[in-house]
């Protein structure tokens, strides 16, 4: 709970829970997640497993975040897959947000306006973290996407989101985009996620990773090792 705090609050905590199978780490876990949506945290949490690592060469460790990213969850959609309810979300307060304070009314060229210069704060604050460039150009194309109804950008945008793009060509060709989020930088991600969230009006994002003994029943010991030492970078 005072991790909770300390998160709410603009900081960053990392747990490693321990136990022994059956002792209730899960059951810890599915507590908190309950008790940090109810203070307006988005929750993403993954299970490992063979398929399911921090580090792979064979996309184990973009599997994990698919994961992640796929379980995305609020007070609202606690069951995952909030992802773009987060992304409407944030545009439609940015909205109504600028034309209460304004009194400016839709459709007003100057309301407009307003929401571009509003929106673009959040982009440019963003931009300036590892990755960000890219990851605050994709954030405004889904905000244009959503003014002018182009659904097929804004799914084209979230799929990129989402890390199932698996081509930097097929990337280039839809979105405009050089890059794709990779089994080596996929953390690096989740941190951008972290800080959009909260200039999204959220309190915080919270990871819960379950199952980590995957990690020590990896058969090659190199492949052992970079995991640990993954896990050291996140800590």
């Amino acid at each position: 709970l005072h991790d909770v705090d300390i998160i709410s609050e603009g900081g960053a905590s990392f747990r490693f829970i321990v136990g022994r199978y059956g002792s209730g780490k899960s059951f810890l876990l599915q507590t908190i997640r309950n008790y940090v949506m109810d203070r307006g945290f988005i929750v993403a949490d993954a299970d490992l497993s063979p398929e399911r690592r921090l580090q792979g060469t064979r996309g184990q460790g973009l599997a994990t975040y698919r994961e992640l990213i796929g379980n995305l969850s609020t007070k609202t959609k606690p069951e995952g897959g909030a992802l773009t309810l987060v992304l409407d979300r944030w545009i439609s307060t940015v909205q109504t947000g600028a034309a209460r304070e304004s009194g400016l009314m839709p459709g007003d060229p100057a309301l407009t306006a307003l929401v571009d210069r509003r929106i673009y704060e959040v982009t440019s604050a963003v931009s300036e973290l590892v990755h960000g460039f890219e990851f605050a150009r994709l954030l405004s194309m889904y905000y244009h996407a959503y003014i002018e109804g182009a659904d097929e950008t804004k799914a084209k945008v979230v799929r990129w989101f989402r890390g199932e793009y698996s081509l930097k060509r097929e990337a280039k060709e839809e979105l405009g985009i050089n890059i794709i989020i990779s089994d080596d930088d996929w953390y690096e991600y989740l941190k951008l996620f972290a800080a959009f969230f909260r200039l999204a009006g959220y309190t915080g994002m919270f990871i819960m990773i379950d199952e980590l003994v995957n990690i020590y029943k990896i058969p090659n010991s190199i492949t052992r090792q970079y995991n640990y030492e993954k896990m050291l970078t996140m800590y």
